[in-house]
């Protein structure tokens, strides 16, 4: 058998496997939420995400009108900055992160949410590893469960590594799918963190999986380590465009946030 035939073989028995592990509900055990019930943000858990000069960061804000507790959601907001003396960016968005709180331990993260669109809005939740002295990105890997573009259908999951991103290996095995949604609606966005693949699911159903495969290049996959999660409302850049300020306020509500561990057999 040929190395290519044999990697084929390996990854899709991996698929495989992970596709079961997926699919039955029966193997996990909830182990931590939040459900945002209450009448503000668990700051022994949150912070507000800090502002910074990635497209993705560059508009974050701790401004209270980006941020509202309504009906049994936290309703993060992207806005017009009417206040340019006090804050320079043209637009705020509300995004909060468990960096150096709260670490996810691997297994299955899930986070309901309905997502608003907007000519230039990109809400996302992702994930990046809890220590990050010893994780420096893109070397510690970047899992985005769910980034969506202006009033899209669809929504984007994605990994990000060295092996992907400075080696330029997006395709050995591919690295990102799209998985439809509904627009208007609330989905479940999800990704299973296994010690030879991460399976992502929109609503229960898998739409993609990532295998641990063999090869002689560094950072293929470092993703079987404690994560810290970020949910963020993004506006503008250059992969989503140009902002609409007339399509303003938008917003992602967010239902709640599960974590999961395998049930011990």
């Amino acid at each position: 058998m040929s190395n290519s035939k044999h990697s084929s073989t390996i990854i899709t028995l991996l698929c495989i496997t992970s596709m079961l592990c997926a699919c039955s509900r029966s193997n996990w055990k909830l182990v931590w939420q939040d459900d945002f019930n209450g009448s503000g943000i668990d700051y022994t858990v949150w912070s507000h995400t800090d502002r910074g000069n990635a497209d993705w960061a560059n508009t974050q804000s701790k401004d209270p009108r980006c941020y509202e507790m309504r009906g049994g959601c936290l309703v993060l907001k992207g806005i017009v900055n009417d206040d340019l003396e006090a804050d320079t960016a043209h637009y705020l968005t509300g995004g909060i992160w468990t960096k150096g709180k709260h670490a996810f331990d691997c297994g299955r993260i899930e986070v309901r949410a309905r997502l608003q669109g907007a000519k230039g809005a990109w809400p996302a939740i992702w994930l990046l590893p809890f220590d990050t002295e010893n994780n420096r990105w893109p070397n510690g890997g970047e899992i985005d469960i769910m980034e969506r573009l202006n009033h899209d259908t669809i929504a984007y999951q994605t990994v990000h590594s060295y092996y992907t991103l400075n080696l330029k290996q997006d395709n050995n095995p591919p690295h990102y799918t799209t998985a439809p949604i509904k627009p208007n609606d609330f989905n479940v966005y999800g990704v299973d963190i296994l010690p030879d693949s991460l399976v992502f699911h929109v609503n229960g159903k898998r739409t993609f999986t990532y295998p641990r495969i063999n090869t002689d290049k560094p950072g293929q996959f470092p993703f079987y380590i404690p994560q810290y999660l970020l949910i963020d409302m993004q506006l503008g850049g250059s992969w989503v465009g140009a902002v609409d300020p007339s399509q303003l306020p938008v917003e992602m509500e967010i239902d709640w946030v599960k974590h999961y561990q395998p049930r011990k057999k």
